[in-house]
């Protein structure tokens, strides 16, 4: 949001609508009025939304639907169906309340995923300036209307197909539907004088007359096939699906065998069933499915809160690996303030400081050096320039002329030339760009240059941004095709401090403690880089590498220079995105930060392109996956730690689950294979509440556990990497084995010491329910204590925990409901024993811990 205090927040219905400026600040005719309210109102009743499909909004009746084809859901109603024919209403009936509390569960993960999912679109939605009711207003691209008068400037990408109405030195860029890369100007009076959607203005602005909008653009005819295909899952998406999809194999496996196994030992048809579709309730790791799209969805969303827009929740999984950052030097690193420190003036080789800049030998450089920039800036040094000029020319003489011609920043390095003119037809060519560039082309000597080229060098070690300033003459309208065509005269210097911003230093620090390398890639020169690096405390043991370098250097060569060099100078687009490639052809996970027109490419090509939310142009936001909504750094580092945490986080989440449906698993089977004296130990009512349990435990308590201590100092996993190794799947099915052994020792011991069905049932359900919650509270870390791990408070935690306790004792003490689930009460010794069996089966683990930390 801009900082002007004449903007204004208006909220119209369902849109944001942000006042910008009157006309006069962006030299657009006050003729141009747009459409009022009721104008617009008319034209989006015939025309509709600008959208290339409409808007498909899931009604909760299609979340239940889609629910309630989930296999567990299936099986639940099968088992119900079952008590209902051979007549155990009571079953039946506690059959369908679980369906409700499992759909409810469901439900609710869902619904919330789903809202933190639209609460990003909504901020991901771009904006485009129109004008209405006189005055230019920035609104969602997706309300702008038929009839309505679009403004777009360099960097914008164009959201409609319209009729140019007025435009200054507009060119655009239509590659997108015609294939062709160089940019065409256009105007109101040319032979084609319409804009598309989809293409990019390049230098200028332009007003235009939407003619079309939504499907009707030649965009939306041509590429409406583009809304068919499918996002691209993640290499963890696929695992963990595959992993699901293994699992359930299995469960059928098992189902099948239990039926025939149970029906050739008992030649009952319905216990046979009943045994099998048990079983495959206690295999099937529903779980996992939904804790993922829970933990990305408001894994963003929190992000979301913190200021860091992710274009996509899958994101969020790719943060936590990044090994390289590359970043932008002007902004980024430093405070982008630009402050004019110093004025350099060549005719009287002088340098004058702040105190001298009223100095009437200073007047020509600082006019030309305001002559340079935009009428309108919105550059930091552009908006100085122009406040000197302020300050200390008298008359002030930017009302008298008119900008008639432009040549916008190019060339490499880059330089850029205005020319205005006034009533008088009076000429003003002014130039200002990368000091190198104005003295290619500025009528000096050999020596001469090389006299300035000494005082620019001592500038730029001290940290400063130095920029050339130059004046032309011209008459006629004879415009060479290229601005360094021009005959300049060299005027001079002005020198910048953009000191780094504060605090970043620690910054930097955090992301080298997490073992990621960063490489600042900037238009500036080696001097200045070096200097500002150096001050913001980025580690740097080589010489910079120059664009030029970067273009001409083989493959080969160019990923070993990349991976050995911090400071990358001169940038220019072609070089950043071969400095990107030859970074992931090396194997690294790049995070790329750019705000510019010429950053898109390497956006793009980025694993992760994270752009500017205040000084990024519209096509930098739209090629990058994140926006940082301050331009603050330290939201990238808060992203990763937020992207290991997830990831982290969900990795405990199917540990847990993998290692607690062990036991359920082996505890519904090895009585009725081994043909212990009670084979049918648990019914479907016990493991559905247990999957009930265990559904809340894993999707949500879970995905609120706080992140590791550590976590930020480890070195970046591997995005190519396992999602659960060997060794960790090792342990996961070891802690499921001893925790087994816990309950069937359990088992034998009722059995041994003379207790009925019911009281030994009541003993391995308590045992279990007890080693659930012991094994969420150690699995909270596999390096930490639990008492260390208590530090990390997870009321949500605590919370399920007590609640789940509360239910099992309602369960064994209220007697209709302890007659339902076939258990009885316990005495506080059995009780007692119980919570010791599944301590020891669970609580082992505290000393494995130990010793990896001793190690």
């Amino acid at each position: 949001m801009l900082k002007n205090r004449k903007n204004i927040l208006l909220e119209q219905k369902h849109s944001v609508i942000l006042i910008l400026y009157p006309f006069r600040m962006t030299n657009i005719p006050e003729n141009l009025k747009g459409l009022t309210e009721a104008e617009v109102a008319v034209s989006r009743e015939k025309y509709g939304y600008n959208r290339l499909e409409a808007v498909k909004k899931e009604t909760w009746i299609n979340l239940l639907i889609n629910i309630l084809k989930e296999p567990m859901l299936i099986l639940l109603i099968c088992v119900s169906f079952i008590y209902v024919i051979i007549g155990d209403y009571g079953e039946a009936l506690f059959m369908f309340a679980a369906i409700v509390g499992v759909t409810a569960i469901s439900f609710y993960q869902d619904n919330r995923s789903k809202k933190a999912l639209e609460e990003l679109e909504k901020l991901n939605e771009p904006l485009s300036k129109v004008i209405r009711n006189s005055k230019i207003v920035k609104i969602p691209t997706f309300e702008i209307v038929v009839g309505d008068l679009c403004i777009t400037e360099e960097g914008s990408l164009i959201n409609a197909d319209g009729k140019i109405v007025h435009s200054n030195d507009f060119s655009v860029n239509e590659s997108s539907l015609t294939g062709e890369s160089f940019s065409v100007f256009k105007d109101s009076t040319s032979e084609d004088n319409k804009v598309y959607s989809g293409t990019i203005t390049v230098s200028g602005l332009a007003v235009f007359e939407v003619e079309r909008i939504g499907k009707e653009t030649r965009v939306g005819k041509i590429g409406e096939s583009i809304l068919n295909i499918k996002e691209e899952i993640s290499p963890l998406q696929l695992q963990i699906r595959n992993f699901v999809k293994g699992m359930a194999i299995v469960g059928l496996i098992i189902f099948l065998a239990v039926c025939v196994f149970s029906y050739v030992k008992t030649q009952d048809f319905v216990t046979s069933l009943l045994s099998g579709l048990t079983l495959a309730m206690s295999v099937l790791p529903e779980e996992i499915p939904v804790a993922f799209t829970t933990f990305m969805a408001l894994g963003a969303w929190k992000l979301m809160r913190e200021g860091i827009i992710i274009k996509r929740s899958s994101i969020v999984e790719t943060l936590g690996s990044v090994t390289v950052i590359c970043t932008d030097k002007t902004g980024t690193i430093t405070e982008n303030s630009m402050q004019l420190k110093y004025l350099y003036d060549y005719h009287s080789d002088e340098i004058y400081e702040q105190e001298k800049f009223d100095s009437e030998e200073l007047n020509e450089l600082i006019d030309y050096a305001m002559w340079s920039s935009e009428p309108v800036p919105f550059d930091p040094m552009e908006i100085t320039l122009h406040k000197i000029y302020e300050k200390t020319q008298n008359p002030d003489k930017r009302k008298d002329y008119q900008l008639f011609h432009e040549y916008p920043l190019e060339g490499k390095p880059p330089m850029m030339t205005h020319l205005f003119e006034n009533e008088l037809k009076d000429r003003i060519i002014a130039a200002k760009g990368a000091p190198e560039a104005i003295l290619n082309v500025s009528q000096l000597s050999e020596e001469e240059k090389n006299k300035i080229r000494k005082v620019i060098k001592e500038f730029g070690e001290q940290g400063y941004r130095v920029l050339g300033v130059a004046k032309s003459h011209l008459e006629g309208n004879n415009f060479p095709e290229k601005q360094q065509d021009f005959i300049f005269e060299f005027l001079g210097l002005t020198v910048f401090y953009d000191p780094p911003k504060k605090g970043i230093k620690n910054v930097f620090q955090h992301i080298y403690d997490a073992g990621i390398d960063v490489k600042v890639i900037t238009g500036d020169n080696a001097d200045t880089t070096k200097a500002i690096a150096l001050q913001a405390g980025i580690k740097n043991n080589t010489p910079a590498v120059n664009g030029s370098e970067i273009a001409t250097g083989s493959e080969e060569n160019l990923i070993t220079l990349t991976e050995n060099t911090a400071l990358f100078t001169r940038m220019f687009p072609e070089a950043k995105l071969r400095v990107i490639n030859a970074l992931k052809a090396h194997g690294d996970v790049v995070a790329m930060l750019g705000d510019g027109v010429n950053d898109g490419p390497a956006l793009k090509a980025a694993h992760i392109g994270v752009a500017m939310g205040n000084k990024g142009t519209e096509i930098a936001k739209s090629a990058a996956a994140l926006v940082i909504t301050n331009d603050d750094l330290e939201k990238l580092v808060v992203g990763i730690a937020a992207g290991r945490r997830i990831y982290a986080n969900i990795k405990k989440a199917v540990q847990y689950i993998i290692s607690i449906h062990i036991p359920i698993i082996l505890t519904v089977s090895l009585p009725l294979f081994l043909g212990w004296v009670f084979p049918h130990i648990f019914t479907p009512v016990h493991v559905i509440f247990l999957e009930l349990v265990m559904g809340p435990t894993c999707s949500i308590v879970y995905e609120n556990e706080p992140i590791e201590r550590n976590a930020m100092q480890k070195p970046p996993r591997k995005l190519t990497d396992t999602f659960l190794n060997l060794k960790e799947l090792t342990v996961s099915i070891i802690q499921g084995l001893v925790i087994t052994a816990g309950i069937l020792w359990m088992y034998q011991y009722s059995v041994a010491i003379g207790n009925d069905e019911v009281r030994t049932r009541a003993l391995v359900f308590c045992t279990l329910i007890f080693a659930n919650i012991l094994l969420s509270l150690v699995n909270r870390s596999f390096y930490y204590s639990i008492l260390e791990s208590f530090k990390n408070r997870n009321y949500l935690l605590s919370g399920i925990s007590g609640l789940v306790l509360v239910l099992m004792f309602f369960i064994l003490y209220v007697k209709p409901v302890s007659g339902f689930f076939s258990v009885t009460a316990l005495t506080i010794k059995e009780l007692g024993l119980s919570l010791l069996v599944s301590a020891i089966s669970v609580l082992w683990f505290e000393v494995y811990k130990l010793f990896k930390r001793l190690s």
